[in-house]
């Protein structure tokens, strides 16, 4: 098996262009036509974890945040980064990265998150925008289905739990086909007028391109008549964060212990008790402050994070109880996702997971 066919994989499940403006995710390091020998899981990229690779014979890393963030005038080995970058180039070894486009899809990162905690009802805190277009176009009617089935193939027609979503007015199109021309039907210099359905879905902006390819490719027409709007709708279901509830309400106290538990915290942090019971529940993996007000905006009970900066703690406790687990503690179920979704379409591929812990910090 070739590795661009996990990462293939990987992409479908969180498409690059998901990440946020400063991330550098996908591929980081290597040639994905080579034949994989196996995959090691893991969080960060490290020397460690390179050698680990190399130990077990695994030819492809996968990690959440990415080796490379800036550019390189000379590669040298003078830090970390630079060390891991000649290792793999010199061992042969292919570093793929999924970072905030694993954040912002469905089912990424603080999905798993909220699964481990016991979240239902589970969705996107922040949503994300401007990222979605109207597409509109105009189809003999008796090819209108052939057509329409053709968008929703190739990503058209998603609104939140729903799939193959247009809206079909029919009405009589006209048109004059020029010399040098040929017309699907009417004849060359005459007026004609055919029965069309006009054809309103939607799609992802980073869509745009293979759907506008495969209207081009299914149309009948040789010149297919189509439009594109920007629209300022949310995109419900892809964004920072999740919020959720609990089966069943909890003290601050037993929560915030069951979390320590769960994501083997050396130490959590939190704002003042207040004696509130915790049931709506918000989180974000990784360095996630920025949707505290968010949160509180939400009515969450509790807000849970990797990283929160001291002076976003004050005035915050008759508003929510803040708790900080760690950078690395939130996201550290993350390479159970890779695992999932590679196992799922290559049950025979060799994975595994990085049994090097490559949290910088440490506690007394």
């Amino acid at each position: 098996m070739k590795i661009k066919e996990i990462v293939s994989a990987l992409e479908r499940f969180a498409p690059l262009p998901l990440q946020d403006g400063f991330d550098n995710a996908g591929l980081q390091i290597g040639l994905t036509d080579a034949e994989t020998t196996g995959a090691l899981l893991c969080l960060d990229v490290t020397e460690a974890v390179l050698d680990e690779a190399i130990a077990s014979g695994c030819n492809l890393v996968i990690s959440h945040h990415p080796l490379i963030f800036k550019g390189y005038k000379s590669i040298t080995g003078k830090d970390y980064v630079e060390r891991c970058i000649l290792k793999a180039i010199k061992n042969d070894i292919v570093i793929y990265s999924a970072h905030t486009n694993l954040d912002n899809a469905p089912g990424g990162v603080n999905y798993k998150i909220a699964e481990k905690i016991g979240l239902k009802n589970v969705r996107i805190l922040e949503p994300k925008e401007n990222c979605l277009i109207k597409l509109v176009t105009f189809v003999p009617t008796a090819q209108a289905e052939e057509v329409r089935n053709a968008l929703f193939t190739a990503g058209c027609g998603y609104i939140g739990d729903y799939d193959s979503c247009s809206y079909n007015t029919e009405g009589e199109g006209t048109f004059r086909a020029q010399e040098g021309s040929k017309p699907f039907c009417g004849n060359i210099g005459e007026l004609h007028h055919e029965a069309e359905v006009r054809i309103e879905t939607i799609l992802p902006e980073y869509k745009k391109r293979e759907v506008i390819r495969t209207l081009l490719l299914t149309h009948p027409y040789e010149e297919p008549a189509y439009d594109l709007y920007p629209l300022y709708n949310s995109w419900a279901q892809v964004g920072a964060g999740i919020i959720g509830e609990l089966k069943e309400a909890e003290s601050e106290l037993e929560f915030l212990k069951r979390i320590k538990k769960t994501f083997e915290v050396g130490c959590l942090k939190h704002n003042k008790l207040t004696g509130r019971l915790i049931q709506k529940v918000a989180l974000c993996g990784g360095a996630g402050a920025f949707l505290i007000p968010q949160a509180i905006g939400s009515g969450a009970d509790v807000f849970i994070t990797g990283e929160i900066k001291y002076h976003d703690y004050f005035g915050r406790e008759t508003d929510i109880l803040l708790a900080e687990i760690g950078h690395y503690e939130s996201e550290q179920y993350t390479k159970e996702i890779f695992y999932s979704i590679i196992r799922d379409l290559f049950p025979n591929f060799a994975l595994q997971f990085s049994k090097v812990n490559t949290n910088p910090i440490k506690y007394l």
